[in-house]
């Protein structure tokens, strides 16, 4: 039985990771907080309910980071129509499906914005997970244990671009296959649990056969 597929969307699917930091470079701005933008993509997959404090401090969290979130959200659509998808990541979900994987895309993100990537990667007929579906973001398991419930659990491998999503597999016990495409360094998704890292998801494609027999349960 071919296992679960688990595909990050921001960063992995969709090229989306270098707008995020710039829409929370603008959104701290705003609420009197300049944060080095190389900082600010060293947290991005993190969830915004954890990155704010993260990137400030525990005072500036508790006085302005709703505020911080919210304002996130306005300077993140300015700029969404400006994503695409990553070369590859349209192939990836069909060939996933056509190995008999059951695939859902993980987010955390606002429904809104999960449907805006749903439609331009054209897997409107794929599970997906949003923001409602969890109670904590990554670096916790929650998105990865609901997104393995929206296909009805089993044997799951995560794809992933991040330090976050990694450490969120880890801490689901799913493997997790890592990629480039987000900014993350080969051995940093490594060291946070990726057992294979991949430059592209072309390259990925290349070799999903023996990621996915390596992913497999024993016989």
């Amino acid at each position: 039985m071919a296992p679960a597929a688990i595909l990050d969307v921001d960063g992995t699917l969709v090229d989306t990771n270098y707008h995020h930091a710039i829409a929370w470079y603008r959104a701290l701005r705003d609420h009197g907080r300049t944060v080095p933008l190389w900082r600010l993509h060293r947290h991005i997959g993190m969830g915004g309910d954890q990155l704010v404090e993260a990137v400030t401090d525990k005072d500036f969290e508790e006085a302005r980071g709703d505020a911080a979130r919210d304002s996130e959200k306005d300077r993140y659509m300015e700029l969404i129509e400006e994503a695409e998808p990553l070369p590859g990541a349209k192939d990836l979900i069909r060939a996933l499906s056509e190995r008999g994987c059951r695939v859902v895309l993980a987010s955390s993100a606002k429904e809104h914005e999960v449907e805006h990537y749903v439609k331009l990667l054209d897997a409107e007929d794929v599970e997906r997970t949003h923001s409602g579906d969890v109670d904590a973001s990554k670096p916790a398991p929650d998105l990865v244990e609901a997104a393995l419930e929206k296909v009805g659990g089993g044997e799951a491998i995560m794809i992933g671009d991040s330090t976050w999503d990694c450490e969120a597999a880890k801490r689901a016990g799913v493997r997790c296959v890592g990629v480039l495409t987000g900014g993350f360094s080969a051995t940093e998704l490594e060291d946070a649990g990726a057992e294979a890292v991949f430059e592209s998801i072309e390259e990925l494609l290349d070799a999903l056969d023996r990621v996915l027999g390596a992913a497999a349960p024993a016989s």
